[in-house]
């Protein structure tokens, strides 16, 4: 029997009853599959912060760098000031990871209801590549107030280092600067996964930018697309605006195969994805590094006005969990979990209050660990 050791990161919120879930199901995969999980939990979040002023420590971060795969609840809590926690934890733990991969299914499954009208789970599956460690989300940026001014803004990454010394001089009383930023190395590596995905599937990828307006950043992202299409010309491409893309998700979401985007569009376009798919507690997330240490979490956030209640939709958690134990190279198990998750939304006899039942979040996972050792 493999045997595997995954760190657990609950989290906040709801975050520690939605991983008790996933932690079910996976462990329900094991027993048909073959294979056991040790659970390894780290305690990092909203307590932790504020028993001890620790976001989360080097010293834990190189022991999970140890592991090719983390399960994630849900970061943020509102006695802690926004943003903290999350870039705290949750980007620190992408770049220290290099996860430079957010790798988001957009499919509909069986029995579920979408806004989009005729639409049916053959016309809804698709999967977004989104670019997860550059663009305006590098953190760098300010403020100026009026006269002369300096700052120097610098990126590290592992791949490069980048350093902006600003001279900055205005009459206006105060002005905010953010700087966007990609690499060759960085657009390279996302382009080619996406293409890599695309090879694998229907052969179809589709570009995200803003190459009409932001020329100089989206223009160059074109320029490593179409090197890398050079080298796989059994997939057709195309490029589409981020404005038009998301007219097209809710038109035509049967076009796409692989959509690949800078991080800020990435970030849009999949919150409508899950939309699409029928809603945030259907929609699961992966932060990847094909060759280290990969996260898998929800993309809802932390609820905490639901924290205790045994009420939310454990399913894009489940369905994470699912996309972990895949990159783990346990393919069949992954399978069975979406195949069990689709069973269950079919038979709708357990549903949490989003899906239109009554259920509480510890039925539906019992549900699905069930239909998975039946399947």
């Amino acid at each position: 029997m493999t045997h595997y050791k995954i760190p657990v990161i609950p989290g906040d919120g709801i975050g520690p009853e939605i991983i008790a879930e996933g932690q079910k199901v996976i462990d329900a995969a094991g027993e048909k599959f073959g294979f056991d999980v040790e659970w390894i939990e780290y305690l990092y979040g909203a307590d932790h912060y504020l028993e001890t002023g620790e976001l989360i420590s080097e010293d834990a971060l190189s022991e999970l760098a140890k592991y090719p795969a983390i399960y994630l609840g849900s970061i943020g809590d509102p006695r802690v000031a926004p943003g903290v926690l999350e870039k705290g934890i949750l980007l620190t733990a992408r770049f220290y990871f290099d996860q430079y991969i957010n790798l988001r299914p957009i499919k509909l499954l069986e029995g579920v209801w979408t806004p989009i009208k005729d639409k049916t789970p053959e016309d809804i599956d698709f999967v977004v590549v989104r670019e997860n460690t550059e663009d305006f989300y590098v953190g760098i940026g300010g403020r100026a107030k009026k006269g002369i001014s300096k700052d120097l803004l610098e990126v590290s990454r592992i791949l490069y280092s980048a350093k902006f010394g600003l001279d900055i001089e205005t009459d206006s009383e105060e002005i905010g600067y953010q700087i966007g930023m990609i690499s060759k190395e960085g657009t390279d590596r996302v382009i080619r996964y996406a293409f890599d995905l695309a090879e694998k599937r229907k052969k179809h990828l589709s570009s995200v930018d803003k190459a009409n307006v932001l020329s100089d950043i989206y223009g160059f992202w074109r320029e490593e697309f179409e090197a890398v299409a050079a080298d796989h010309p059994n997939v057709t491409t195309d490029f589409n605006y981020v404005d038009a893309m998301t007219m097209w998700f809710v038109k035509n979401p049967e076009w796409f195969d692989v959509v690949v985007t800078p991080n800020m569009f990435g970030d849009i376009i999949t919150d409508l994805g899950a939309m699409v798919q029928g809603g945030l507690g259907l929609a699961p997330g992966g932060n990847i590094n094909p060759d280290g240490t990969s996260m898998f979490e929800p993309i809802h956030g932390s609820a905490p006005k639901y924290k205790g209640m045994n009420k939310v939709n454990p399913i894009a958690t489940i369905w994470a969990g699912a996309m972990l134990i895949e990159q783990l190279g346990e393919t069949k198990a992954a399978a069975s979990i979406v195949s069990a998750i689709e069973k269950t939304i079919l038979d709708g006899k357990v549903r949490t209050y989003d899906m239109g039942g009554t259920s509480g979040t510890s039925d539906v996972g019992d549900d699905i660990a069930k239909n998975v050792k039946c399947d």
